[in-house]
């Protein structure tokens, strides 16, 4: 089944901006289920690599080891003593903790096949040798090449004890079966391949995972500072410009280049209904207060602001009239679109999209919204401070 015969005609440009962007094409006959929490997403995590009889690849940019981390530690140790190839890759800063711990060592001498993406090694030859700015910031779960994860969860528990004052950490992550794993596949891959001596040709040139029955349509989008800068900015903002009814979107990094942020205010604009949920408390008080400088304009525009009260919404989606998707790792700042590498999953199916919204909204009743009088009511000296430091946006 082709885009055509499964995806109405009004959404066809996304898919072909996506297939522009990593040359994926999009594939049919997905099933998928978005899982109920940090913890759940784990356990499944765990249960299907307990599962796995040929393979897992793993990649996180961040890793840490805490109880959730060595779950799936204890969980690809097992597989790969039972004769399960495990692959697993983590971003040399975001994960520097488990990489440079016992576990990390221990899953290497139990026949684990472990790498580190984008090292540092000392921070001063870096400079000479390589950008140290430049991070891996992907989630990539791949088992059997038939069943792939996406979405905004790290390793961790979501009480993230590296920051635990602004838990828990509330993310969302979608777990799918068929074609589409083999587009994740590929991104892992490249990935691996950059960074270790290992051909995985082989295993990517097999026939892809069968389709299940009228699953759901999807396509993975890849993005990073080596593929062009605008992919991820002009990802979201085709998705804005495509809305007829409503957009709901959850980020908690908002520093964008100005052609994202005249999209999100020209989509209200056009009174489409047009919601985004931000942290009420952010773990980074310079992004915090960036974000906020972006408020007035926002609201003047008919945007409505929620600010997510009961934790840190880590959760990266958006949702465009019931029916669309885009789910994944990155942020709308700069950082992810300039930075990062970063991965991402669009996909068209009225259910699934359902179940997302019903999330979101869940968060919106969580969430306190900001008005235009309560902006207008911040002291002078705040609204200068969120100005200042929006000036630094690039560096943010």
């Amino acid at each position: 089944m082709d885009v055509a015969s499964a995806v109405p005609e009004r959404y066809h440009h996304l898919f072909s901006l996506g297939h522009s962007i990593s040359g994926f094409q999009p594939v049919g006959g997905n099933a998928a289920r978005l899982l109920p929490g940090s913890d759940e997403t784990i356990d499944t995590m765990a249960a299907d690599i307990n599962s796995a009889t040929d393979h897992v690849h793993l990649l996180f940019y961040i890793w840490l080891s805490d109880y959730n981390g060595t779950k799936i530690v204890e969980a690809l140790k097992r597989a790969a003593k039972r004769g399960v190839t495990c692959r697993v890759m983590a971003d040399d800063l975001g994960s520097r903790g488990i990489i440079r711990s016992e576990h990390w060592q221990a899953m290497r001498a139990d026949g684990v096949h472990v790498a580190t993406g984008l090292p540092i090694g000392n921070p001063l030859l870096r400079l000479f040798k390589g950008r140290i700015d430049l991070r891996n910031h992907r989630k990539i779960v791949v088992i059997d090449d038939r069943i792939t994860y996406c979405g905004s969860q790290n390793c961790a528990d979501p009480q993230f004890r590296v920051k635990a004052k602004y838990a828990p950490w509330v993310d969302a992550v979608i777990r799918f079966e068929g074609p589409i794993a083999r587009q994740n596949q590929f991104l892992f891959a490249s990935d691996w391949m950059t960074y270790v001596d290992e051909n995985l040709d082989q295993l990517l040139s097999k026939p892809p995972p069968p389709s299940m029955p009228k699953g759901i349509f999807a396509q993975v989008i890849g993005t990073g500072p080596t593929v062009r800068f605008s992919a991820m900015p002009e990802m979201f903002e085709s998705l804005m410009f495509a809305a007829r009814r409503e957009i709901v979107a959850t980020t908690p990094y908002y520093v964008p280049d100005e052609s994202l942020h005249g999209a999100l205010c020209t989509t209200a604009y056009r009174e489409v209904d047009t919601t985004i949920i931000f942290p009420a408390r952010n773990d980074s008080r310079f992004v915090g207060a960036a974000s906020r400088s972006y408020y007035a304009d926002l609201l003047n525009a008919g945007v409505k602001i929620y600010e997510y009260k009961d934790g840190l919404l880590h959760t990266k989606s958006l949702t465009l009239d019931g029916e669309v998707t885009l789910i994944g790792s990155a942020n709308m700042d700069r950082r992810s679109f300039e930075l990062n590498y970063e991965n991402n999953i669009l996909f068209h199916d009225s259910t699934l999209t359902g179940v997302m919204r019903e999330r979101q909204q869940e968060y919106i009743a969580r969430s306190t919204r900001i008005t235009k009088e309560a902006v207008a009511a911040w002291p002078l000296s705040r609204r200068l401070w969120n100005n200042l430091i929006a000036t630094l946006g690039p560096v943010l």
